[in-house]
């Protein structure tokens, strides 16, 4: 019996503020990894400007793509296919992505993939540890906060979602009204761990059964007890109010998780998105499932949680096996639906 052949697919990621490109080895493997970041452009405005992030984008995609096949001293011959973010994104900077990965393919006749953005987190799992199904994934970013079922590679359940806010998306907005710098996640959660949850804040469990999720009644409640606050001259510790706030946020969704790990009966709770890189909800998490010991969690490395191109390569290495192809017609879909690979 011959030897399967490696597989090279080179991913290219731009939905939002980051340019990246990544090489991976059989969907499993980082041969080369490069992420060029604008969170200093952005920083000054409090969040991320499409039109900045776009320029941005043009004037470092072919730097990074040189960059990326310069360290896995590979040439576009070497490739088995091109993984490009497809959707869902900024519509102007994943065109970006998209009609790079668009000119290399038809200039070197290299397959395309199209890959869903919140695909790449789940499958930058992959890149830990095999993953073993059922499987459930918790995706928790800036814009996204879903539960997704999986029965087998390339099979996405959206079993819950978020109805209004993103937790990410609460973060940076409670964020902003405490005075914290852009991004505002990293700075509540190192705040969250000097104070104590001393304030009473909302959990939004809704209805009985539901794994949906929902952070509006969260957020406008920490910007209520600050403007209560500020009108009576009180003083509210950052600290306790950042702690109170996290942990709000966490028990719901490390509940919800729980709940849905046993309904379902999964066999691995895998970590995915931006806000996978909260060391309080990476506690949480991992200390929630010792009730249920034979569910494996995966909780992936700070640097394959914030959007980089190996998660794209690795989900779309999965894509490309399962028949899945992009063609010229491919655009940037910035409301792009989580779908099976059929």
């Amino acid at each position: 019996m011959s030897e399967q052949t490696d597989r090279f697919i080179l991913g290219i990621e731009t939905s939002c503020d980051e340019t990246a490109a990544s090489i991976v080895k059989n969907g499993k493997e980082i041969v080369a990894n490069v992420v060029a970041s604008q969170i200093e452009s952005h920083k000054r405005f409090g969040g991320v400007v499409p039109e900045i992030a776009s320029r941005h984008h043009v004037e470092q995609v072919t730097i990074v793509l040189e960059e990326v096949m310069t360290q896995a001293n590979m040439s576009f011959q070497d490739l088995d296919a091109i993984a490009v973010t497809e959707g869902p994104g900024l519509v102007g900077a994943l065109l970006i992505g998209v009609n790079a990965a668009k000119a290399l393919s038809f200039a070197h006749q290299i397959p395309l993939v199209g890959v869903h953005h919140i695909a790449g987190h789940i499958y930058a799992n992959q890149l830990v540890d095999e993953l073993q199904f059922p499987c459930l994934a918790l995706v928790v970013s800036g814009g996204h906060t879903e539960l997704v079922l999986m029965k087998e590679h390339g099979s996405f359940e959206v079993i819950g979602e978020t109805l209004d806010d993103a937790a990410g998306e609460a973060y940076d907005k409670v964020a902003r009204t405490m005075g914290l710098p852009y991004p505002g996640g990293p700075h509540i959660d190192r705040l969250a761990h000097e104070g104590e949850p001393t304030i009473k804040l909302p959990r939004a469990w809704l209805e009985e059964g539901s794994y949906h999720f929902s952070f509006s009644g969260l957020k406008s409640a920490v910007i209520n007890t600050l403007h209560n606050a500020s009108q009576k001259d009180e003083i509210i510790a950052p600290e306790n109010l950042a702690a109170s706030f996290q942990a709000s946020v966490i028990e719901v969704l490390v509940g919800k998780t729980l709940k849905a790990a046993e309904a379902y009966g999964v066999k691995q709770v895998v970590l995915a998105g931006g806000v996978a890189a909260n060391k309080g909800l990476r506690e949480a998490l991992t200390t929630a499932f010792t009730k249920l010991p034979d569910v494996k969690v995966i909780v992936p490395p700070l640097s394959l949680c914030t959007d980089n191109a190996a998660m794209i390569a690795a989900a779309g290495t999965i894509a490309f096996e399962r028949g899945i192809r992009g063609d010229m017609a491919m655009n940037g879909q910035p409301g792009l639906p989580l779908v099976s690979y059929e």
